[in-house]
């Protein structure tokens, strides 16, 4: 299985969406806005170049994190498998890079922040249907 596993640092450049599939399972999504920066010479100082934009997909308990933990601008690190698909509607072309999440953390390089664990209830053989 050859997968391309990325980690893209960034910035939260949109609310956490959060919604819960068909199957009961949370699902959360937000825009990440990464920005080239480079030395301009001329200038004597750092400059921004271009910005790439990812769609970030996380699920199950990491998507409940992500909706609790992440508000817009906040600096993020997003480890995952990178999917960029291709296509056309309304006769314009499009392509879209999306990351699945394994990984969401906040950039302790540009701030701090405070972990709080989350214990989630553990599920008995005698709580299972039919055991």
């Amino acid at each position: 299985m050859n997968e391309t596993m990325v980690t893209v640092v960034g910035n939260a450049a949109s609310e956490v969406e959060a919604r819960t599939t068909a199957a009961g399972h949370p699902v959360a999504r937000l825009r990440l806005a990464t920005t080239v920066r480079r030395y301009d010479e001329r200038r004597g100082g750092w400059t921004d170049a271009h910005t790439s934009f990812y769609t970030v997909w996380a699920f199950r308990a990491l998507a409940e994190n992500v909706a609790a933990s992440v508000t817009v601008g906040e600096p993020l690190v997003v480890t995952g498998r990178l999917r960029v698909q291709q296509g056309e509607r309304d006769g314009r072309r499009w392509t879209s890079a999306d990351i699945e999440a394994t990984a969401v953390g906040h950039d302790l390089a540009r701030g701090t922040s405070v972990f709080h664990r989350v214990s989630r209830a553990q599920v008995t053989p005698d709580q299972v249907v039919g055991a």
